[in-house]
């Protein structure tokens, strides 16, 4: 349980409210309850995790063992902070989860821009929103023009005669929206907010600096690898691989023929992205897979424990290059990576990956949190950190509200706008 963190007496003129955030993943449920909306950082006063076998790939699977997982984990997170949740945040990468760029522009006829334009503008381009049978995830403003000049990070109050915003709109498809929603139900709770789970992890490991110069978060869950791209201080594309840490313990089982239980600990304890000169030496003993605990275990040198893992880091990384390459993260300035999620705690990974990718990396562990319990502070966590600081945050979503409107003039598409960020294409 983790420990209750003393609460002040809180600001009159901001006071704090407690969130719930839920991490549903492959190999695990996550959650916590944290204040928020005080004048510091959010605070966490519960957490809690069980271990889930419920999902594959991010999908509900199993809503039985699902339900198990996503209620206990909130259930100890719900008797450390001493609160009982009615509503979540809950993190989301399943679904073939993808981006692409609608947009709108509205006449202002050489007027100031006012804030009843600005309104104008997000109806217009929540209509120009073209989800194409899948279900948006978010839509927010990614870049305003003005007069065909890009850039302009606050548009009110100036002048001009075209006011225009390009909008990225993450989608996903339903029934996997679906699924997950019902799955969280049937723990007793209500979804506040669904987030793109690497939208989130950005949030809680990247700089604004890094934001603005341009980096991809890449987020390598047990099931699956996501990957949010920035630019100019905001998130321009997302992706997803269907692979993930699970998929080199299997590979690690099958190779050796040992359980995955036992594969696990391997990748863990011995495991390694880049070979050494020791590896050769160095012998590491592989449990027999006899559900009896009989049968001799095996030993063989640790250069061959790196080698399987290194097959499945090649294919790994080779879809994920292809994935940045598609979301337009090619070129001079496309240079800063940052690795999170549970498959960043493998040895000399960060260093894999920069030779591979050709960038500079970094792994991403979360901060901005007051309170976060120790375990929960290693890149493994970093969406459900994130989950928090998105709730802190105002993200200005224009699909999930009411509204509609006209003079849309949809054009460009996710290239197009990815060009104008990049300019180096």
């Amino acid at each position: 349980m983790a420990p209750r963190i003393p609460l002040p007496p809180l600001s009159r003129s901001q006071p704090e409210r407690p969130v719930a955030v839920l991490d549903v993943g492959t190999s695990k449920v996550s959650a916590l309850i944290a204040l928020i909306g005080g004048d510091g950082e959010p605070r966490v006063i519960g957490s809690g995790q069980k271990p889930c076998s419920g999902l594959k790939r991010g999908t509900i699977t199993d809503f039985d063992k699902a339900e198990i997982a996503i209620r206990g984990a909130m259930d100890q997170a719900e008797r450390a902070a001493g609160l009982q949740m009615n509503n979540v945040v809950a993190g989301f990468a399943a679904g073939a989860m993808a981006s692409a760029m609608a947009s709108a522009e509205i006449d202002i006829a050489g007027a100031n821009i006012t804030p009843t334009d600005m309104v104008t503008l997000r109806q217009a381009g929540r209509a120009a929103i073209d989800p194409r049978g899948r279900t948006v995830v978010h839509a927010l403003p990614a870049l305003y023009t003005m007069d065909g000049l890009i850039g302009i990070e606050s548009p009110l109050g100036l002048h001009a005669d075209r006011l225009g915003m390009d909008i990225h709109v993450v989608t996903a498809d339903t029934p996997a929206i679906l699924n997950f929603g019902r799955a969280v139900g049937q723990a007793h709770l209500g979804i506040s907010a669904l987030v793109a789970s690497p939208m989130a992890a950005s949030l809680a490991v990247l700089d604004a600096e890094e934001r603005d110069i341009g980096v991809a978060l890449i987020e390598i869950g047990a099931g699956i690898t996501s990957i949010a791209v920035h630019k100019f201080g905001i998130a321009v594309g997302v992706a997803t691989v269907p692979m993930g840490s699970v998929d080199i313990s299997d590979d690690i089982a099958a190779a050796f023929a040992t359980r995955r239980s036992s594969a696990e600990r391997l990748k863990t304890f011995h495991g390694a992205a880049v070979a050494t000169s020791r590896d050769q030496s160095e012998v590491v003993t592989i449990p027999s897979a006899a559900e009896d605990g009989g049968g001799e275990p095996a030993k063989l040198p640790r250069a061959v424990l790196v080698a399987v893992i290194r097959t499945r880091l090649d294919m790994m990384f080779f879809e994920i290059k292809q994935a940045l390459a598609a979301l337009g993260f090619v070129g001079p300035q496309a240079r800063r990576i940052v690795l999170t999620g549970g498959g960043a705690d493998l040895r000399s990974i960060a260093d894999y990956a920069g030779t591979y990718l050709g960038c500079n990396v970094r792994i991403g562990r979360p901060r901005g949190l007051i309170g976060l319990p120790q375990a929960q502070e290693g890149p493994a966590f970093a969406t459900l950190a994130g989950l928090v600081l998105f709730a802190a945050s105002e993200q200005g979503d224009i699909w999930h509200q009411a509204g509609s409107g006209k003079n849309a003039a949809p054009r460009r598409g996710l290239s197009g706008v990815i060009e104008k960020l990049w300019g180096s294409l």
